[in-house]
């Protein structure tokens, strides 16, 4: 990993070409969240996340372009550059320059218009290879994001790291305790668990299971017709668990002021 300093620019980034599939693969996941306070709540559910290359976007034939794209401004950054362009600004502004090397991102496509991505996470190589950072995007029903950097090393044993909850998400937990992360780079399978924690507690836990496919038109065909307009389908699974804890009386607590997060 090269240091940066303030005072210089970050690197021309490279624009992400892509491919017909280039290589990106679909996981099929199954998406747990287990509340234990203030009341017990516990829903699974379905879906499925793409992992691709920032450097090589995949394009899907024209007639199915609507059912996978990847757009700048549906991710950290500025709309009007590239989603390569966008992660190297945020990690330069940190001290990191990876130098040419890859990055991949684990998230939802846009479909039939609509996308929305509860955690997206970016796995970021140095040019020969090391992984050097990882980033969990954070997005709430709220219109809002948050960036979380995470640095793999001798401060995430395991691969689990911990660091301060900084970013309101649900209407019924304040923006308090930490988070620890497991956001191992997906292989055949993905394994990704974010624990809440207060003290001693442990009131919420969220994972993410799945198995790996080539993506191709016959995967994505598959996959749509599995769970037609899935990023819908995600955003209403999070508002009906909502109303459904707003009706067992579960305090709701009020939203702070979320200013916007450099490079973010």
């Amino acid at each position: 990993m090269s240091a940066c300093t303030s005072e210089s620019a970050p690197p021309q980034a490279t624009s992400a070409a892509g491919g017909r599939w280039a290589n990106a693969a679909i996981y099929d996941t199954t998406i747990a969240h287990v509340r234990h306070t203030p009341v017990r709540n516990a829903f699974r559910y379905r879906s499925y996340s793409w992992l691709v290359d920032l450097d090589a976007l995949p394009r899907p034939p024209r007639p199915l372009r609507a059912l996978a794209q990847f757009r700048a401004q549906d991710h950290l950054g500025e709309p009007d550059r590239t989603l390569r362009q966008n992660v190297e600004a945020f990690l330069w502004l940190h001290d990191i320059d990876l130098r040419g090397g890859r990055i991949q991102m684990l998230a939802n496509a846009r479909v039939l218009g609509y996308v929305f991505n509860p955690l997206s996470v970016y796995w970021c190589h140095d040019g020969s290879g090391v992984l050097v950072a990882v980033i969990a995007e954070v997005h709430n029903t709220y219109g809002e994001r948050h960036a979380y950097l995470l640095r793999p090393g001798a401060d995430s044993p395991q691969g689990r790291h911990e660091l301060a909850k900084e970013f309101y998400v649900s209407p019924f937990y304040p923006v308090d305790g930490s988070y620890v992360m497991s956001l191992p780079e997906p292989d055949e399978q993905v394994r990704i668990t974010i624990e809440l924690h207060r003290g001693e507690n442990k009131p919420f836990v969220a994972t993410v299971r799945g198995r790996r496919r080539t993506a191709g038109t016959g995967a994505l065909l598959r996959s749509a017709a599995r769970i037609p307009w899935v990023t819908l389908t995600v955003a209403a699974q999070i508002r009906v668990q909502g109303i459904k804890l707003w009706a067992r009386r579960v305090p709701v607590v009020s939203r702070p002021h979320h200013p916007r997060q450099p490079g973010v």
